[in-house]
């Protein structure tokens, strides 16, 4: 009988042998031509990128996007896509040119971003129509009161731009949410140009409506009228158009508690010229 035919160990080591070196030539083809394509990609982005600005503006910004979200995921802040609507701000360029001059005026003066100044001067304007206060009076006690700091408190409980007394008008807040909405800029501005027409209505003027809504109770508040009227004058001048410096048109009326000076003999010299005492500080008073 014959002897059944038994394949040499070496004959299938050879053949695993040139399997494996198929498969790898096979391997390393597909790498190199999947290398090529990626650079042929990568070389139509970057020439993209290169020839429409516009485009690499906006993988920038999702770039610079993505990497932040990284960081504040890294250090355990919690993004927040809604915030941007809790922000009051304005763009200055949508304001019409009077309202653009006075929020550009007060930004200098005060030191503040256009930006939220802008949406205070517009806000100033569309409560100041509604409850016939000339809105440029409004902008010139909240610049008096609070310097448009809207976290501001003085130390008798008034809050906010427009220092409102807030025990005093909780009434006011609460269509706002409670007594907490005094520190919203907006809502603040709000109930002290609903409190400032009531003022000027109780008193029958301007001046004696400012009277009231400081609270001067130990003078006659003529320091504080002057600083909120002079302030009114710039910003009348600054909606024309008009080149205003900060502290130009500065009222100096006389306290009705000041002392009239004495007459002087005739023909009597003064050894220095006579200044008048400083007027008292306004209190700020429920």
């Amino acid at each position: 009988m014959t002897a059944p035919h038994v394949p040499r160990r070496g004959g299938v080591f050879q053949r695993l042998h040139t399997a494996a070196s198929d498969v790898m030539q096979g391997f390393l083809t597909v790498t190199r031509n999947s290398m090529a394509l990626l650079g042929l990609v990568l070389a139509l982005a970057a020439g993209i990128l290169l020839t429409q600005p516009h485009i690499r503006d906006s993988v920038e910004e999702m770039a610079f996007g993505w990497l932040m979200d990284r960081q504040i995921a890294a250090n355990g802040v919690v993004a927040d896509p809604t915030a941007i609507d809790r922000v009051t701000a304005a763009d200055p360029s949508e304001l019409p040119e009077h309202q653009a001059l006075i929020a550009d005026w007060l930004s200098r003066k005060y030191r503040v971003a256009k930006e939220p100044l802008s949406a205070l001067v517009a806000e100033a304007y569309d409560v100041g129509h509604k409850v016939g206060v000339d809105p440029k009076l409004i902008l010139a006690v909240m610049a008096m009161e609070s310097r448009f700091n809207p976290f501001a408190a003085s130390p008798v409980g008034a809050h906010g731009l427009m220092q409102v007394m807030t025990r005093v008008h909780t009434d006011k807040y609460e269509g706002f949410g409670g007594a907490m909405a005094a520190f919203d800029p907006l809502t603040n501005l709000r109930v002290g140009a609903m409190v400032l027409q009531e003022t000027i209505r109780r008193a029958g003027s301007v001046e004696g409506g400012l009277r009231l809504y400081v609270g001067a109770v130990t003078t006659d508040g003529r320091e504080y009228i002057d600083r909120v009227l002079s302030e009114h004058e710039r910003l009348q001048r600054v909606a024309q158009g008009q080149r205003v410096g900060f502290n130009a048109f500065q009222r100096r009326t006389p306290s009705a508690t000041t002392a009239a000076p004495t007459p002087v003999p005739a023909g009597v010299e003064l050894e220095a010229e006579a200044k008048p005492d400083n007027l008292p500080a306004v209190a700020k008073a429920s």
